[in-house]
């Protein structure tokens, strides 16, 4: 296991682990936090061995949100610009990391359990499945604290997951979902007995890893795209492609001849 700062990467047979480790904090997200988050997200982009990412949190909590502390500068010098700017700089480099976790070819796994609060929701939301213990309660508090629910992507996720009556309604009431409502809305996948999230992701990670690599890196390429696409006949472009591509790949081959052998695939990523 590397650590690097204030996350802990575990590399295992085709899956990473990242931790946010600060459990001091609640994993309060600093602008240290987020370039590292960045950083490690920006070399998973050309990663050809990891197939499936898991994130969690250290300690009692996933995420607490932004460190309202933390007024540091990250990397910039002390006195390179004013608080404003680094209050902006921060906020942009957590809303960095949504669009990482969106955009990078593997799925993602989130594995919940404890506080899931301000940007620590729009994070886990930005991951493509979610994972949680009955610890966990996601927290929106933003209009409590005189903030927009707009916050690291937030206002665009949370609409295409619940819609957008309900979206308005968590944010604009502040609510605080126990696990069980969250599950019952969709924003969790798989509920897991308490304390057992990272394992539950690992063995749904384990799941991923049996598929098709080149299915799953293309599916998450297209459902993206199908959240912005102007109409169906522009997705079925996008999608005859990739499909015509897969009948070139050494995979499809395996996937058809263990299908019809009546035993599991051996894919290589080929």
């Amino acid at each position: 296991m590397a650590e690097g700062g204030h996350l802990l990467l575990d590399r295992r047979d085709g899956v990473l682990v990242i931790t946010l480790n600060r459990p001091e904090r609640l994993n309060a997200v600093s602008a240290a936090v987020s370039e590292e988050m960045v950083d490690v997200l920006n070399g998973l982009m050309r990663d050809p061995r990891t197939h499936v990412v898991v994130l969690t949190g250290a300690g009692r909590g996933f995420c607490s949100g932004m460190d309202i502390r933390d007024d540091g500068p990250g990397t910039a010098e002390p006195d390179a610009e004013g608080r404003a700017q680094r209050l902006y700089r921060g906020i942009a480099g957590g809303g960095e990391v949504t669009a990482r976790l969106r955009e990078i070819p593997q799925p993602v796994i989130a594995a919940l359990h404890g506080p899931v609060a301000g940007m620590g929701v729009s994070w886990a939301l930005a991951c493509d499945l979610r994972v949680a213990d009955p610890t966990t309660r996601f927290v929106l508090p933003f209009t409590d604290l005189g903030l927009s629910g707009g916050d690291c992507g937030l206002s665009w996720l949370l609409p295409r997951l619940v819609g957008p009556a309900k979206a308005a309604d968590l944010l604009y009431r502040a609510r605080r979902l126990r696990a069980e409502e969250a599950r019952e809305l969709g924003l969790i996948t798989e509920m897991a007995e308490e304390g057992g999230d990272l394992a539950a992701a690992l063995a749904l990670a384990g799941e991923l890893l049996r598929r098709s690599p080149y299915g799953l890196r293309r599916t998450k390429e297209l459902l993206n795209a199908s959240l912005d696409a102007p109409g169906l006949r522009q997705q079925l472009v996008a999608e005859t492609g990739i499909q015509t591509l897969a009948f070139f790949t050494e995979d499809l081959a395996e996937g058809m001849t263990a299908t019809l052998a009546g035993r599991p695939p051996e894919f290589r990523n080929r």
